[in-house]
């Protein structure tokens, strides 16, 4: 290694790192933030984040959860659009984009722009997508759910009842969506990040009383 070379990379890689770190750490905290039910203050460590690592950016679907919460509609379909890029065949980004534009627009106006999505063989994800698209039912996504048995069923049946929890809050069915909610929060609920989104849904809506 050069001389100068060698000074360069003493001088410019522990700032790297250092960056590294904090950009590590913002994250953390964007998540942290969110699960302990404070989407505000979750969005802006996402932010920091963002300023700090601009490409950062396309990743990050979990700051558009934060801001769905937060009630930043526009702020959160921007975001699912801009995770499409990167992440093209995904149901739950499809869905995440509807809800927004369905809470600020309206329905109407989120089905008209609706994500298509293929290649996502995750159950019960096929049925989640026509629903939201309009073509499914609440029915199909429940019997899709079923399959598997144990954690697997567990699994299935969390995502089943999240989604439909989510879309019956959208399309203005409160009953219908605390009951799925709470079963995805609480009769079937998973400690990885979705599993914990239901139970924070729960505890901003007040429905954990």
């Amino acid at each position: 290694m050069k001389p100068l070379l060698a000074l360069i990379t003493l001088l410019v890689l522990p700032a790297l790192l250092r960056a590294e770190d904090s950009a590590n750490e913002l994250f953390r905290q964007g998540v942290d933030l969110f699960f302990a039910g404070k989407p505000k203050e979750s969005v802006e460590a996402f932010d920091k984040l963002i300023a700090l690592a601009p490409e950062s950016k396309p990743q990050l679907w979990q700051r558009g959860l934060s801001l769905y919460y937060a009630g930043d509609f526009k702020g959160g379909r921007e975001q699912f659009e801009v995770h499409q890029t990167v992440n093209g065949n995904d149901v739950e980004n499809a869905a995440w984009h509807f809800l927004c534009i369905a809470k600020g627009e309206g329905v109407e106006a989120a089905r008209k722009v609706f994500i298509p999505i293929e290649g996502d063989s995750r159950i019960p994800m096929k049925q989640v997508h026509e629903l939201f698209a309009g073509k499914g039912s609440e029915e199909a996504v429940l019997k899709a759910a079923e399959e598997g048995d144990g954690e697997r069923l567990r699994n299935h049946r969390c995502y089943a009842h999240l989604y439909l929890g989510l879309f019956f809050e959208a399309t203005g069915d409160d009953v219908k969506a605390k009951a799925h909610m709470l079963k995805a929060a609480k009769d079937f609920s998973m400690d990885h990040y979705m599993g914990r989104v239901a139970q924070v849904h729960v505890k901003i809506r007040g429905w954990d009383k």
